[in-house]
């Protein structure tokens, strides 16, 4: 229908404007004041730090399944970020509570879990970094083993239930998530 707007539509200008919002956290306040809607720009519901978290030592980072929106908050609570994400593609794949970021690599290899392999024997054993790698131009692996925020090498699968556990995100955003990240950043998965 002429004049429709489809959710890949709309999440690829959200993609684009979250892609630039990196907003001091005062200037978000100052452009949205409390009786207004909990809506930001990109189209996610508006979210606290301090609804999921105690402190923000080391930065913070919510990966918000339903809605599929990953969001950062830097220590020093001058940067927020929110971005669109891959989900698990079933809910028996996806973990919820908390952990943290444990290791982060660039480039990285991408070896498919055990349970993959079960699932599809036709998967290579590894991957080496390239435009075909599933894990994109970096990894943030969390405390439990097998799951990871990382790149994607197709973008389709942003906003949509496509992974096998991970979190994905467009590549140019989990450079930028990777540069602001260290070892021991807590992360949230709901």
């Amino acid at each position: 229908m002429k004049g429709m707007i489809d959710r890949r539509q709309m999440l690829a200008g959200g993609a684009a404007l979250a892609g630039s919002l990196a907003l001091p956290m005062t200037a978000l306040a100052e452009q949205r004041p409390a009786e207004q809607s909990t809506h930001n720009l990109a189209g996610f519901r508006g979210v606290r730090w301090q609804d999921h978290f105690k402190h923000l030592r080391r930065g913070a980072i919510l990966a918000d399944l339903p809605s599929r929106a990953l969001h950062f908050w830097s220590e020093d609570e001058q940067t927020y970020l929110v971005y669109p994400c891959s989900v698990p593609m079933q809910d028996s794949y996806a973990r919820r509570g908390y952990t943290q970021i444990v290791l982060k690599r660039r480039d990285p290899i991408w070896i498919p879990t055990p349970n993959m392999r079960k699932r599809d024997p036709s998967l290579p054993a590894r991957v080496e970094p390239g435009p075909d790698n599933p894990l994109g131009t970096r990894a943030l692996n969390l405390g439990w083993t097998y799951y990871r925020i990382h790149g994607i090498d197709n973008i389709e699968k942003i906003g949509r239930r496509a992974s096998n556990g991970c979190v994905g995100l467009f590549n140019k955003h989990v450079e930028t998530l990777f540069e602001l990240v260290e070892v021991g950043t807590q992360v949230k998965m709901i």
